[in-house]
Order: structure tokens, then C-alpha cells, then sequence
């Protein structure tokens, strides 16, 4: 029979075999959605939650362009305008300075993996959410966790730091610059000397409060930065600017061990984001469309300028805390000028 057919017409009734046979192995248990079958339907709502907030004109065209591989040079170079956007928006000269591809957890945890090693003693400042959330994190990945704890709406003083510095000697600190579950701005001021006397990193979570309240990453001595992209950067979730001192680095070079996460791997990351002077490798595939609206946010926030933006807020909240006082309502927090936290009136 083969003899007898063409080539042609052999492979091709050999191909279909093979893709019927592969098809169709089994018959199909479960349908085509109908729920998939409607016109997808979004609200067009003024979002005011802590995040994801409403997006600008410019930053929605970013979504809109031509898709391109993550490892195109074109890509490369929106990855370093975006490199040179947040060393802007953190105030820093760090080289070790990219996105983690995820939301601002990914860049807790990405901060934890690289420069705690299992048995390390940490200390977390928890008085809202985010501390709780990090201390767990460090709990899982075998860490001694020690937690200061505060009632919401309290910050930690120096000698608070002071006194945790010196009983548990931790590698790393944990404070949130803007703690948006319990409405507190943590001073940042003479912090990271603090624990530098100590041999301490000091690490920094800026989600709520990048670009809508002053930080100084390198003046303020902040080894390890981190924020997202959805709140006072209007960009779209999924994407976290990240920074890393020298003290950092080092840490993370002299570890014993290697990252529990190969995911978060800062020398795969580093290597990925061309900060370390090396040739690119693949690591992983980055969310390609929110990066070019993330390199948008930042070019908005360059263009505008950051104490035209801090400025912008403290105007735009002190205005807001005006009526609602008016209106009888009570500020939990007054202090705070990205996040509006009020006292739930009696009854």
C-alpha cells in the first residue's frame, strides 16, 4: 500500500491518524461555558480602596500596544527606563533595583528568600496587616521571628527599635512606611543607622504610600525598598518595584544556602533585569503588558515630579478631612496623606 500511494498523501493520512488518535482519546466531560459565551461587561467606577486604583488615559494606551517577547531588546529597554524610574520614585542609586512579576507580596517574599536564611532571627514591626503577614512569611521559610507589637494607629519610636535591636540581635527589620490596614505613616528617619549599628538590615514595605508621601531610600538608609504598582502610581496590579542597598547584596552573596525560592532568586533576577553588568539570561516570563504601563506610571510621576506629587496628595487629603469633619465624622489618623482612616461612628 505504501508503495502503491504517493509520499504525500501517505504522511497526510498518517498525520490525520495520529491527530485523531491524540484528539480524541477520551470523550469530553465538561462543556463550553456559557457563562463564556456573554459579552465580557466591566463598571466604570471611581475607585476609592487603597488599590488597585482608576487607571490614567496614558497608562490604559499602554495596555493597547503591540505585544513583543520579554527577551526582545525592545523590552530590554523598557526595562531599564523602568529601573531609571523607580531609582527616581525610591530616591536611590542602587544598581540592584527591578520589578518583581506579581503584586507587592511577591516582593515581600522575594526580599525575605535573598537575605534571611533559616534559624536567622527577624524582627517585625506589626501593627496592621502587613506585619502579620511578613512575620508569617518568615515563619514558613524557618526563620526566629520576633514581633513588636503596636495598637493600630501607633508607629514605632526609635528606642522601641532600639530596645528590639538589642535583645533579639535580628538580621533584618520590617517596618511598613504606610500601613494602609490601620490608617499609621511610620516614621523613617534615622532607622536605618539604627540598625546598621546593630548589624541589622532594615527592610521597608512603601505599597500604599509610593508617590503619594516623601522616602528617601538612600539618605534614610532603607536596604531593602519595595512597593506596587496599583495604588498611588495608578498602574494596573501585578508588577513590584523593588531595591537592594550594598549591605544587602552582601548579605545575600555570603549566604550559606541557597533561596528557598527558585522564583525569587535575586541572582537569576539580577541577572534577568541587566543589574549585574553580565549577559541576559531567561529566567521567567515577565507580565510584558503591565511593564510598559509601569514604565507609563513612572514616566508620569518623572514628568510631574515627586514633590509636585507628594504636594498633590497632602492638598487633595487635607481638602477630603475638611468635609468629612464637617459631616461630623471623626479621623481615626491624621496623619497620613494617601489614606483616609475614619472612626466608625457610635451606633
Amino acid at each position: 500500500m505504501h508503495r502503491l500511494l504517493p509520499s504525500s498523501v501517505f504522511l497526510a493520512s498518517q498525520t490525520a491518524g495520529w491527530v485523531h488518535r491524540a484528539m480524541a482519546s477520551y470523550p469530553l466531560i465538561v462543556g463550553p461555558p456559557a457563562s463564556l459565551r456573554k459579552p465580557l461587561k466591566v463598571p466604570d467606577r471611581l475607585l476609592l480602596g487603597p488599590g488597585p486604583s482608576n487607571i490614567a488615559p496614558r497608562i490604559m494606551a499602554a495596555g493597547n500596544l503591540p505585544m513583543i517577547g520579554h527577551m526582545h531588546d525592545e523590552m530590554y529597554q523598557i526595562m531599564d527606563e523602568i529601573k531609571d524610574g523607580i531609582r527616581y520614585a525610591f530616591q536611590t542609586h542602587n544598581q540592584l533595583t527591578m520589578v518583581i512579576s506579581g503584586s507587592g507580596h511577591a516582593a515581600m517574599e522575594a526580599a525575605l528568600f535573598n537575605v534571611v536564611e533559616p534559624g536567622e532571627s527577624v524582627l517585625v514591626g506589626v501593627n496592621g496587616l502587613w506585619g502579620q503577614r511578613i512575620a508569617e512569611i518568615a515563619e514558613r521559610m524557618g526563620a526566629k521571628v520576633h514581633q513588636m507589637v503596636k495598637a493600630p494607629g501607633e508607629y514605632y519610636t526609635l528606642k522601641d527599635v532600639e530596645k528590639g535591636l538589642t535583645q533579639h540581635k535580628p538580621v533584618l527589620l520590617f517596618l511598613t512606611h504606610g500601613e494602609s490596614t490601620s490608617g499609621i505613616m511610620q516614621p523613617l528617619d534615622g532607622y536605618g543607622d539604627l540598625c546598621h549599628k546593630h548589624n541589622c538590615l532594615l527592610l521597608v514595605d512603601s505599597v500604599a504610600s509610593l508617590g503619594g508621601a516623601p522616602i528617601y531610600m538612600d539618605k534614610q538608609g532603607i536596604d531593602i525598598l519595595y512597593s506596587g504598582s496599583q495604588k498611588a502610581l495608578n498602574s494596573p496590579p501585578g508588577t513590584a518595584p523593588i531595591s537592594f542597598s550594598e549591605r544587602a547584596r552582601n548579605k545575600f552573596l555570603n549566604r550559606k544556602t541557597k533561596p528557598v525560592s527558585f522564583y525569587f532568586d535575586l541572582k537569576n533576577l539580577a541577572n534577568f533585569w541587566g543589574c549585574d553588568n553580565s549577559p541576559r539570561m531567561y529566567h521567567h516570563t515577565t507580565p510584558v503588558i503591565g511593564l510598559m504601563g509601569l514604565r507609563e506610571s513612572l514616566a508620569i510621576l518623572a514628568e510631574e515630579g515627586l514633590e509636585e506629587s507628594w504636594r498633590k496628595h497632602r492638598e487633595v487629603t487635607n481638602y477630603l478631612y475638611e468635609r468629612l469633619q464637617k459631616l461630623g465624622l471623626q479621623l481615626f489618623v491624621k496623619e497620613i496623606p494617601f489614606l483616609t482612616m475614619n472612626a466608625v461612628p457610635s451606633g
